[in-house]
């Protein structure tokens, strides 16, 4: 967004945020006492993810390469140990 004038840069990096943050609010809201506090942060954390991923391919038009599938599928398996019961 190097050509855009600064006000829509801020504005759409204001529309991002507000995005995110009206997916983990509910999420917060909803899951206390349900999801753990690492359960909630593992959950705040995919969905920040999630929307980066997306705006990188979208907006900034970046390709998502083999590496990033990897370091996004660790961070998946590290759902995976947060939200598996070992009982």
């Amino acid at each position: 967004m190097q050509g855009r004038p600064l006000l829509t840069v801020i504005l759409a990096n204001w529309g991002i945020a507000l995005s995110e943050y009206l997916l983990q609010v509910p999420v917060n809201r909803i899951g206390h006492g349900h999801f753990s506090a690492a359960e909630l942060k593992t959950i705040q954390e995919v969905i920040t993810l999630v929307v980066f991923a997306a705006f990188s391919v979208t907006c900034l038009k970046e390709s998502l390469g083999w590496n990033h599938a990897v370091g996004f599928g660790l961070i998946a398996l590290g759902a995976f140990f947060i939200f598996h019961r070992w009982n």
